[in-house]
């Protein structure tokens, strides 16, 4: 960081100045004393014609107890992008916290808003940072993705515990319902998508997901729960709103109710 005056990146003056901020040294103090904490799943991202879609489930678990039904874990880190996050929960919202403050801090000290490609560089440095936790079994996997406005297109980015980064084609998902998730969408996904049908092959993705895996919620309908859904595209981040998913996840239910579809 430059000492004559602010730098671009947050992440580094709390590194300098306030380190007991950070999301990792936070999870220390505040780690539950039996040594679990609640994990978030599942997350699903998949391109369409226009940009890319990212859902999230809204369940958390802790050992084989439901932590909460409510979590929510897909973001809006900036206009043009979105971030997922599965793993330790807590240390997770706070890196998806922290990471929109990142780019929040780097437009308004440059003036210009960085590049998709380094905003997941960004990323990738704050996932790096906390391999230390990870190693405790407090790890954070998050799934990144934006709309280029360069390239004027959706990409998707995963990410391992090392702070690796890898660019996904088409589509990609993280988490314990991560398997069933990515069967769903290698038969349901196709190119050329439109907006509408690229959401319920997401939303579909989760409702495989949580029909085979204990720790992804599907859609409550007693509850009124639905996913976390969000489409980027060139007019920036949209979050889908609660009605229509409800009707989307009805539709789902009713079309497999009718073929007698049971896995």
């Amino acid at each position: 960081m430059n000492e004559l005056g602010p730098g671009p990146s947050f992440v580094e003056h709390l590194h300098r100045d306030r380190p007991d901020l950070l999301p990792a040294t936070a999870a220390l103090l505040h780690a539950d004393a039996s040594g679990q904490v609640p994990h978030g799943t599942t997350i699903v991202a998949a391109s369409y014609a226009d940009g890319i879609v990212m859902a999230g489930d809204r369940r958390a678990t802790m050992g084989n107890v439901i932590a909460s039904r409510r979590i929510e874990k897909v973001f809006e880190t900036d206009r043009f992008s979105v971030l997922g996050i599965a793993g330790a929960a807590g240390v997770a919202i706070d890196i998806a916290k922290l990471f929109t403050v990142e780019l929040e801090h780097y437009e308004k000290i440059e003036g210009t808003r960085l590049s998709l490609d380094g905003k997941a560089n960004r990323l990738a440095s704050m996932i790096r940072a906390n391999l230390h936790m990870a190693m405790q079994g407090m790890s954070v996997v998050p799934l990144f993705a934006g709309f280029d406005t360069h390239a004027g297109t959706g990409r998707i980015f995963s990410f391992d515990i090392t702070g690796g980064r890898y660019e996904e084609v088409e589509h990609h998902t993280i988490g314990s319902g991560s398997p069933y998730a990515h069967g769903a969408l290698k038969k349901l996904w196709e190119p050329g998508l439109g907006a509408t049908a690229a959401v319920r092959v997401a939303v579909e993705a989760l409702y495989d997901a949580a029909d085979d895996d204990s720790a992804t919620g599907g859609p409550d309908t007693v509850r009124k729960l639905w996913p976390v859904v969000y489409t980027v595209d060139a007019t920036g981040a949209h979050r889908v709103e609660d009605a229509i998913l409800a009707d989307m996840a009805a539709a789902i239910v009713a079309d497999r109710t009718a073929n007698g579809r049971q896995s």
